[in-house]
């Protein structure tokens, strides 16, 4: 394994625990990185608005990539990229949603907007993202702004099919991939946690196999297979697991902060 210079993570299922906690032995093991000279940041299905919480108690100077990467912004949270969706594309998947009694979220870079203020996991996902909905009659008018479209189920088989469905629908036009059993996102093509890591690499002048990336769901397969070492979480399915290199404990057994220890072992020995 070539010596990491940087890791990148996903946030929820990793970083977080299931109550969206950050936990003191997380922080230590990201400070432990910093003392080290290795490089720290963070790419999420989160949007934008979701994501400076962290910044100051994991003391990130680095570019974040909300929305799957397809959006770099700064710790500041101020857009240093941003890939938005196809018009089409994104009135495809509000529609294809519609056909399968799917809650849908519309994302910009400074809003959520939702047509069900109470819908099944608002309440979840304000207090995941630290931020309110916009609750509005139609979608037309924020079709050309869609950073993410978003599909809330607690039907997880039903999430699968329309995923299915979806990928069928949109081809090259967008990604679409889970992001939760209970989630399924629709981002833009040609971005995704794979080329934020990518984008890194070449900002910080490094090889992407001096990377490694953590992460537990589908959507963090990109980043696992363009960087040099990738860690599944506990928590992951049996399917996310066999693309890692390793595997650590969950996000309820300190799984990050062990998996942070292990990076530190492995670059002691080169």
């Amino acid at each position: 394994m070539t010596r990491i210079a940087l890791v990148v993570s996903d946030v929820d299922g990793t970083l977080l625990t299931k109550d969206k906690a950050l936990t003191d032995r997380a922080k230590a093991a990201v400070r432990q990185l910093h003392r080290n000279g290795i490089g720290f940041t963070i790419t999420s299905s989160r949007p934008t608005i979701g994501m400076g919480f962290l910044v100051e108690p994991l003391e990130i100077t680095l570019p974040i990539g909300p929305f799957n990467g397809s959006s770099i912004v700064d710790p500041q949270m101020k857009p240093i990229e941003q890939h938005l969706l196809p018009a089409a594309a994104t009135q495809r998947s509000l529609d294809l949603f519609g056909e399968f009694g799917i809650d849908i979220w519309l994302f910009t870079n400074e809003q959520w907007l939702t047509r069900n203020g109470d819908g099944d996991y608002v309440a979840h996902e304000k207090h995941t993202i630290k931020a309110d909905p916009t609750v509005i009659d139609d979608f037309t008018p924020y079709v050309a702004g869609a950073c993410k479209v978003v599909g809330s189920s607690p039907d997880p088989d039903l999430l699968i099919r329309c995923e299915q469905a979806m990928r069928h629908a949109l081809g090259a036009q967008a990604n679409a991939a889970r992001s939760q059993s209970y989630y399924l996102d629709i981002t833009p093509p040609g971005h995704n946690k794979g080329t934020f890591v990518q984008a890194m690499a070449n900002r910080l002048g490094i090889p992407t196999a001096a990377v490694a990336t953590i992460g537990d769901m589908q959507n963090d397969l990109p980043m696992f297979e363009v960087s040099g070492f990738s860690i599944a979480m506990g928590n992951a399915t049996d399917e996310v697991k066999k693309h890692a290199s390793r595997v650590t404990a969950s996000n309820e057994e300190e799984g990050f902060a062990m998996a942070m220890e292990m990076i530190l072992e492995e670059n002691s020995k080169r």
